[in-house]
């Protein structure tokens, strides 16, 4: 159903080599369970969520987007670290802007990301055990869910399918949620990385609630994207850290909208950035108690960045 958007039962008979009533029963099974919807002679995938695309597609959208995103996001890994890196075509853009962190250490079940960084010779790579997932280059299964048992990182750069202030970071496959969900166990904070395409779309496995969710990297939404503005809005309510980067791969520093601020002058790996500032403290340290990285700072609002389409991310007042 992934791949055609509806089946039919004597589809689906024929290719598990069975009878029409048993799976007939195991449809109304999964029905039950909320993974498909029955129609008359076969099924559908669920109202409302969206399906997931293989690699060849992903790889060829929001790439402005990701590109940007990704050089905001290199500059929160700090030399020295140990982090994990998730599957997905966003992540494996910064995984090219690791290679150049010394003394890095990078554990991700995604062979794309560990290809981005094999040459890197002051990176070490772990990868995760698993089946490989041929459509995104990701080891998945039990395999790879216990190789990440007792493991700890000061942090986890994740994407997804699609990310809502209501549920979080979400994907359409569920052997890919489990494993993510692993990478999470393992991290002191959780950074995820969306453009905005994928902000206010909802797919069927949740794998980050958004109370974890320590800080999202994403790029600005078109002053036409309502539903990406409200998401952004609501995800900040919540307590969400956001770093927005702009079209020339930056964010915004604390001087005027676009131009580079304290964090970017010559020598600084990190770039310019602009974080919107939230209230309290969530997962935002690594183990052992030290800081978790770099520390957000006041900063203009989205508003005045950009031109008032997105309101103010400070949260409101209930």
């Amino acid at each position: 159903m992934r791949a055609n958007g509806a089946v039919s039962l004597r589809e689906l008979a024929r290719v598990v080599q069975t009878s029409e009533v048993t799976v007939r029963r195991d449809v109304r099974a999964l029905e039950a369970e909320g993974l498909l919807d029955r129609r008359h002679g076969g099924a559908v995938l669920p109202g409302g969520f969206t399906r997931e695309s293989g690699f060849p597609q992903k790889s060829h959208l929001a790439t402005a987007e990701k590109t940007a995103i990704a050089d905001l996001a290199a500059g929160f890994v700090e030399e020295g670290e140990a982090i994990v890196v998730g599957a997905g075509t966003t992540t494996q853009e910064l995984a090219r802007r690791l290679a150049r962190v010394p003394g890095l250490t990078v554990v991700t079940n995604s062979l794309l990301v560990a290809q981005a960084l094999a040459h890197a010779n002051r990176v070490e790579v772990v990868m995760t055990g698993g089946t490989l997932r041929g459509s995104n280059y990701a080891l998945v299964g039990s395999g790879a869910e216990q190789s990440l048992q007792g493991l700890r990182v000061s942090r986890a750069f994740l994407s997804g399918s699609g990310l809502t202030a209501e549920r979080g970071l979400s994907t359409s496959n569920m052997l890919s949620a489990s494993v993510d969900r692993a990478l999470v166990q393992a991290a002191g904070e959780v950074v995820v990385l969306a453009d905005h395409t994928k902000l206010g779309s909802d797919t069927m496995f949740q794998t980050v609630p958004t109370d974890v969710i320590t800080r999202l990297v994403t790029d600005e939404p078109p002053g036409h994207d309502d539903r990406a503005a409200t998401e952004l809005q609501a995800l900040a309510d919540q307590g969400v850290q956001i770093a927005v980067a702009n079209g020339s791969g930056v964010g915004h520093g604390p001087g005027q909208p676009g131009q580079p601020g304290r964090d970017g002058g010559p020598g600084d790996r990190r770039g310019p950035r602009r974080d919107v500032p939230l209230p309290g403290q969530r997962r935002s340290h690594a183990p052992g108690g030290g800081a978790g990285g770099p520390q957000l700072r006041s900063a203009p609002s989205l508003s005045e960045a950009s031109g008032g389409r997105v309101a103010d991310l400070a949260p409101r007042r209930r």
